[in-house]
């Protein structure tokens, strides 16, 4: 004859010897079935101690290991002892791990003031201005040792990185540079067709590319393709303590792993920016004969007489600027990712858009600058 329901379903029955509360757990549990709650168990009642005993529990699933973490949290809430070693080491060790889970990962407390969320947020700012500065002082510090020669730099590996992001980032350099000049050539001719001069949009693509788009979209790229590549490679390091090992032997990492890195962005940034330049022009110049028709000889000679050396030199300060913040933003990150792959994930995309906010910041800082000096 077939158990009944009643028989065969969770069951947790109640009894008190003196002060303490025994909880006695039978039959199945199963999240298919009702099970017992722990807070219409234990009522209203506080004992001075509660044991959970489990031995005629039959077959249980993680509405079991719920059972008893409420038991843990509601006793760990009032002071009363709670004794779980009755129970199999199994249950006794999931709910452990479910209590301690919940209690770590409860709701977020939002009853903070404004003026502490304000506090807070500004010094979390603060930290990491103050974690900027440190590192581009230390930065510094070898920068003077290395100019003095002594900061032992090893040349080998500046070469390797300045061929990884100069030689190896012509083509994507090539391809936005390119279209940048088309893109500019087509906006610039719209209103110039209006008042017939469609043979200044020599002059536009001129003056735009050396000034601004050259460096600008140059540093863009490789933030994105150079900058988040070194917040991973040393992101993977430092979780792999080959940072650690590195700080051990006397060797420091500034010197070892961001200084070559650095130099190598901003030695090839200006000819980058250079490049990206000539490409941007000869777009321009191509969109110029295929739909203005102005031949290739007559849009290079407009547009030497608007640009001239003092805007190749704006473009070349502005990318050596550049070059510089992109490299310190990936490093920086790079040596403050968390030590697992998840954080290498986010040093590599806050790599990324820390150089380009920075990026967009110094480039206003120059344009102020640069009208200020008449250059």
């Amino acid at each position: 004859m077939p158990a009944s329901p009643e028989m065969t379903g969770a069951r947790a029955t109640t009894r008190s010897e003196g002060s303490l509360l025994v909880v006695s757990l039978e039959g199945t549990w199963s999240l298919e079935s009702s099970t017992p709650r722990w807070g219409t168990v234990a009522g209203s009642s506080k004992p001075t101690s509660v044991r959970l005993v489990a031995d005629g529990v039959s077959v249980w699933d993680t509405s079991l290991i719920v059972f008893l973490g409420e038991a843990l949290r509601w006793c760990a809430a009032l002071g009363v002892p709670c004794d779980a070693s009755p129970p199999p080491l199994t249950m006794r060790s999931l709910a452990t791990q479910f209590e301690s889970a919940i209690r770590t990962c409860g709701h977020e407390d939002h009853s903070r003031s404004l003026t502490v969320e304000v506090g807070l947020a500004t010094r979390n700012v603060m930290d990491h201005v103050k974690n900027l500065l440190n590192f581009v002082g230390e930065f510094w510090i070898d920068s003077t040792r290395l100019i003095r020669g002594r900061a032992g730099l090893r040349w080998g590996d500046c070469l390797n990185e300045m061929q990884r992001c100069g030689a190896m980032a012509l083509p994507i350099v090539s391809l936005i540079s390119f279209l940048v000049g088309v893109t500019l050539a087509y906006s610039g001719s719209i209103v110039l067709k209006r008042f017939g001069g469609e043979i200044w949009v020599a002059d536009l693509i001129g003056v735009a590319m050396t000034r601004e788009m050259g460096a600008l979209m140059a540093a863009i790229t490789l933030a994105g393709r150079t900058g988040a590549a070194f917040a991973a490679e040393i992101g993977t390091m430092k979780g792999n303590e080959e940072i650690d090992a590195l700080s051990t032997l006397g060797i420091s990492p500034i010197r070892f792993l961001v200084m070559p890195r650095v130099l190598a962005l901003g030695l090839m940034m200006p000819l980058l920016a250079m490049y990206a330049n000539c490409l941007g022009i000869l777009g321009g110049m191509a969109v110029s004969y295929a739909t203005l028709d102005i031949p290739p000889a007559a849009y290079w000679v407009e547009m030497l007489t608007i640009v001239d050396m003092q805007d190749i030199l704006v473009g070349v300060i502005k990318s050596v600027a550049f070059g510089l913040i992109v490299g310190l933003s990936g490093c920086l990150r790079g040596l403050q990712a968390d030590r697992n792959a998840a954080g290498v994930g986010k040093a590599a995309t806050s790599a990324v858009v820390t150089a380009i906010l920075l990026i967009i910041v110094a480039d206003a800082v120059f344009a102020v600058l640069f009208h200020a000096i008449g250059l």
